[in-house]
């Protein structure tokens, strides 16, 4: 479910400039209009099936992305600092926000949340609520870090259907990379199959091997790419609705060839 469902959307119309997301890495700064969510109730149904988990990332400093950072699911659970760049009311860090939504506009890159929007602002009594109203900001892809949430989980969707149908999606995925592919196979087994991205950040497969159960994920990494390979992360007796320790995490930062901002410093 993407962006363009909700009705209550402000938008704060902020600096463009011909850097954009379409034309230049992830890690590379960007300056773009912005926007931000009128309504709490908006955060709790976004493109990335997230669902009410959504407002539980980095304490519910979330958004919605285009789709060159969208990228068909892909970019679900990606992580951006954002900032802006009013002397008066910014501070120089700014926030960090997780990609948990579409955002169909093409008048702004990313739509944060209220309260990403107001943590952007420098601890000033009524810093925030101006910033709401004007500003200007500037965005760049970090590596995700969800503080004591170490390991990778993998969430069985309630869509599930043991023994013949099986949907997940990755939580806590460290790093700043993003999983392009994923194989299963019963634990022990090296009898792999592949799932597919159904929708977002849940991937599924119809044909579940028996037994508990071993993945691997090809993500993103340096240059090229790197596979995980989880060794037993469902147990035979696996139940949807229910998340599991994988055991690994992803910390790789893959390597974009964008020359131009290879040397750019963000201070």
């Amino acid at each position: 479910m993407g962006l363009c469902r909700f009705l209550f959307f402000v938008v704060v119309v902020l600096l463009f400039s011909s850097s954009s997301s379409v034309d230049a890495c992830d890690r590379c700064p960007h300056h773009s209009k912005a926007a931000f969510f009128s309504s709490a109730s908006a955060l709790s149904s976004g493109a990335c099936s997230y669902g009410s988990m959504a407002t539980a990332f980095f304490a519910g400093h979330i958004a919605a992305a285009v789709p060159s950072i969208y990228k068909d699911g892909a970019g679900c659970g990606a992580c951006f600092q954002v900032r802006c760049h009013n002397p008066t009311l910014c501070s120089t860090k700014g926030t960090t926000v997780m990609v948990t939504d579409l955002n169909m506009s093409n008048q702004t890159d990313l739509v944060l949340s209220s309260r990403a929007f107001r943590a952007m602002a420098k601890p000033v009594v009524g810093a925030d609520t101006d910033l709401l109203r004007q500003g200007i900001v500037e965005y760049h892809r970090v590596p995700c870090d969800y503080g004591n949430k170490k390991m990778l989980n993998v969430r069985v969707e309630e869509s599930s259907k043991k023994p013949y149908y099986l949907a997940i999606k990755l939580l806590y995925q460290g790093g700043q990379t993003e999983v392009v592919a994923i194989d299963i196979a019963q634990a022990g087994s090296s009898n792999w199959s592949y799932m597919t991205r159904s929708h977002g950040a849940v991937w599924v497969t119809d044909n579940v091997p028996t037994g508990p159960l071993q993945f691997r994920f090809v993500v993103t990494a340096g240059y090229d790419g790197k596979m995980l390979w989880s060794k037993k992360v469902l147990p035979a007796n696996w139940e949807a609705g229910k998340t599991y320790d994988a055991g690994v995490q992803i910390t790789d930062i893959a390597q974009e060839g964008c020359d131009p901002c290879d040397d750019h410093i963000w201070n």
